[in-house]
């Protein structure tokens, strides 16, 4: 095995874990402050599941994006994909921007509709190269769609 068959996961593990956590410190304020005044619903997780369950589906991104990196399919069908994926982990970071650096329930709402749409899309152009990368993706595209209700719960509650 060559050591790039490695790196190139864990690069993409370290970048994906990079976006999170630096969206996340740029927004920690709003958590303890803003946040806690907002109306929410019922099923609203506890705040200190959120860090846990980011950190794991981080990590699986990271490491499907690498696999698809390693594969040795079409380099331009590859290149697609992960340019895609990348537009996407931007969109990642992006959303806690908008909704606690922003404040703003009703654009972050937007925006994790177009998250979620873009995870669909790298997911099928995943498939195609390693299906397995894809199938990877199915707790992320689960706590999203979690995060979309919750979001827009968030947003119709204030």
């Amino acid at each position: 095995m060559k050591v790039q068959h490695i790196l190139r996961p864990l690069l993409c593990v370290f970048l994906c874990l990079l976006i999170g956590g630096a969206s996340g410190f740029l927004t920690m304020d709003s958590i303890n402050t803003w946040y806690t005044t907002l109306n929410k619903p019922f099923f609203t997780p506890p705040n200190w599941i959120f860090g846990p369950v980011w950190t794991i589906l981080y990590t699986i991104m990271g490491i499907s994006a690498g696999l698809v990196w390693n594969n040795s399919c079409n380099k331009k069908t590859k290149n697609k994909a992960l340019a895609v994926f990348t537009a996407h982990i931007l969109l990642n970071g992006l959303w806690s921007v908008l909704f606690f650096g922003f404040m703003n329930p009703e654009l972050a709402f937007i925006e994790i509709l177009l998250l979620l749409g873009s995870i669909l899309y790298y997911s099928k152009l995943f498939y195609a190269i390693y299906p397995l990368t894809a199938w990877m993706q199915v707790p992320y595209i689960t706590w999203v769609t979690f995060a979309t209700l919750l979001n827009g719960s968030i947003a119709w509650l204030n």
